[in-house]
């Protein structure tokens, strides 16, 4: 997935979950971010910030703020509204080994009182996808969530209970950075959903972590991803 405007700026701070303020040639501006997480370990004041342009010219804010280099080293895309749409692109090239030539895909699938990122049908087969936005890293080791959640939580827990009717069903961690060989379930961060990730591969939901190549103006999906529970 590629972004069509992309600038370059210093990040100075976060005053709330959407904005952020960062130096642009010189000024500074308020932009939006596009993840309500924490990124902490990210954006650092003074780390390299990359932005994208806003196409609205009426819009409050004219960037976004899409990507950092933690520490200055690592380029990390936090954009957690791409995701979605890198995964759908992954599935049009068959990028994505368990899901391939699948007959029939609906985004934004609905199903109860609940709307899941993806629905497909392959042959008999037939199931939900629920993706993840995975930014956070430690000492190489990729980790999900970076803060509680309890709407993540509940998504898990309805992919369980659909099982019984016959679907197959995935939740797919997609992070958001290069090389990352392993991924876990941040245990420390959010204890219920670790757990009720548990238990979902007991029960047979299948659970898939895939990392990225980063770029400052594109993310594409790359390698599988070891998953340790």
């Amino acid at each position: 997935m590629k972004y069509k405007s992309i600038k370059i700026g210093e990040f100075v701070d976060r005053p709330n979950r959407f904005i952020s303020h960062v130096a642009i040639d010189g000024e500074i501006e308020t932009v939006h971010v596009k993840n309500t997480g924490r990124c902490r370990e990210i954006l650092e004041n003074g780390v390299r910030a990359i932005l994208e342009k806003a196409e609205n010219p009426n819009r409050k804010t004219k960037y976004s703020l899409v990507a950092a280099y933690k520490e200055n080293k690592t380029l990390i895309n936090i954009d957690s509204q791409i995701t979605n749409k890198v995964i759908y692109e992954a599935l049009d090239e068959n990028k994505v080994e368990e899901l391939q030539d699948l007959d029939y895909v609906k985004r934004e699938a609905k199903k109860g009182n609940s709307r899941f990122d993806l629905y497909y049908e392959k042959g008999n087969s037939k199931g939900y996808v629920e993706i993840k936005s995975v930014t956070l890293e430690k000492d190489g080791m990729s980790m999900f969530p970076d803060a509680p959640t309890e709407r993540g939580r509940k998504h898990v827990y309805e992919l369980i209970d659909l099982l019984d009717e016959g679907y197959e069903n995935y939740i797919l961690f997609l992070i958001q950075i290069e090389d990352i060989k392993k991924f876990t379930p941040n245990v420390e961060m959010d204890p219920k959903f670790s757990e009720a990730l548990k238990i979902a591969k007991d029960k047979g939901v299948n659970i898939l972590a895939y990392n990225c190549i980063v770029k400052e103006d594109e993310l594409i999906i790359n390698d599988k991803v070891e998953v340790l529970m």
